[in-house]
C-alpha cells in the first residue's frame, strides 16, 4: 500500500471497490442510487458546462433542457453500474439474446464476420461498449481491442482483467518492451481474419482527419481507417444505445454496411457521418463530458 494516499490511488480503489460490491447487491437498490446521483450531479456537477455546451451542438442550443442533461447523467451513469455489474452477467444467454433481438444490421455483422479478410468495429462512446463488447464475444468469439494505459497500473490491470472476463483480448496503446507496435498487432489479427473493435469519436492528440461534425470542426482518428485500407478487412460503424431502464434495462446496438476504403480522409468523414446520424437518434446516450470540437480544444 502506498504512504501516500494520491487521487490516483483512492480513485482505482474506487473501481476496485465497484467490481467487488456492485454486483452483488440487488439491482433495484444500486439503480435507485445510480439515478439519484447521476440527477444530482446534473444540477451542477463537475462537467456540466461542457455537457451542456457538447449536447447544444447535437440537439441546438434552444433544446438543451435540464431534463436532457439530467438524462444524459442518467446514461452515464447507468453505463458505470452496468460496467460494474458485468462480469456477473457476462454471456448470459438471456441477457445475450434481447440484445440479438434488437440488432439492426445483423446481416452485415455475420457477413463480415464468416469473411476470411478480417473485420473493423469502429464506434463512439455510446450507450454502453463493454456491454456490445459482450455480446460479440458471446456469439462470434473473442476479438481484440485497445485500451489506454491508465494509471495507476492496479486500475489498468483491473480494467483489463474485467474486459478479459468478457471475452476480449486487450492490447495496452503503449506496447510492453520488447512488443511490436499497436497498429503491428492490430495487422496481424486482421490479417489472420480475425475481428478488432475500435472507439473512434476521440481524437485524443488531436492530429487525426478534420471533419464537420454537427456542423462545427473536429478531427477523428484515422487508426480503423488505415487499417482497413492496408489490410483489407470490412469496415462497419457501430452504435449502442440504450433502451429501458436503468431498474429495467435493454439494449439497442446497430452495424452499418461496410464502408469504401479506398482513401483514408474520405472513409473517416463517412465514418463521422454516419456517428453523426446514430448520434443525433440518441443524444442522451453519448457519453461526452469533456470538449470535442476544435473550438473548445486549449491550444497545444
Amino acid at each position: 500500500m502506498p504512504n501516500v494516499f494520491t487521487t490516483e490511488w483512492l480513485s482505482a480503489q474506487a473501481y476496485l471497490m465497484g467490481w467487488k460490491i456492485v454486483g452483488r447487491l440487488p439491482l433495484p437498490l444500486t439503480a435507485a442510487l445510480c439515478t439519484r446521483a447521476a440527477d444530482y450531479a446534473s444540477d451542477d456537477g463537475k462537467g456540466m458546462n461542457q455537457l451542456r455546451k457538447n449536447l447544444s451542438r447535437v440537439v441546438g442550443p434552444e433544446n438543451v433542457t435540464r431534463t436532457l442533461v439530467r438524462d444524459a447523467m442518467r446514461s452515464y451513469a447507468r453505463y458505470w453500474l452496468e460496467a460494474f455489474r458485468l462480469p456477473q452477467i457476462a454471456g448470459d444467454p438471456g441477457v445475450v439474446k434481447r440484445i440479438d433481438d434488437r440488432l439492426v444490421g445483423k446481416t452485415h455483422l455475420d457477413a463480415a464476420v464468416a469473411a476470411p479478410t478480417g473485420t473493423i468495429l469502429v464506434l463512439p462512446h455510446s450507450g454502453n461498449w463493454d456491454m456490445a463488447g459482450m455480446y460479440f464475444a458471446a456469439t462470434y468469439g473473442t476479438f481484440t481491442t485497445v485500451a489506454e494505459r491508465l494509471k495507476p497500473e492496479i486500475l489498468f490491470d483491473a480494467f483489463v482483467d474485467f474486459r478479459t472476463t468478457l471475452g476480449f483480448r486487450v492490447i495496452p496503446h503503449i506496447p510492453a518492451p520488447g512488443s511490436p507496435p499497436v497498429m503491428e498487432q492490430l495487422a496481424d489479427v486482421l490479417t489472420a481474419g480475425g475481428t478488432i473493435c475500435l472507439l473512434g469519436d476521440r481524437d485524443l492528440k488531436g492530429t487525426g482527419v478534420p471533419v464537420t461534425f454537427f456542423g462545427e470542426e473536429t478531427t477523428m482518428p484515422t487508426g480503423a481507417a488505415r487499417l482497413a485500407q492496408e489490410t483489407g478487412a470490412s469496415l462497419h460503424v457501430v452504435h449502442s444505445w440504450f433502451e429501458g431502464t436503468t431498474a429495467h434495462p435493454e439494449w439497442g446496438l446497430s452495424v452499418s454496411a461496410p464502408l469504401p476504403t479506398g482513401d483514408i480522409a474520405a472513409t473517416v468523414r463517412a465514418q463521422a457521418a454516419i456517428m453523426e446520424q446514430n448520434i443525433a437518434a440518441h443524444p442522451a446516450d453519448w457519453h461526452l463530458l469533456q470538449p470535442f470540437w476544435s473550438a473548445d480544444r486549449k491550444p497545444a
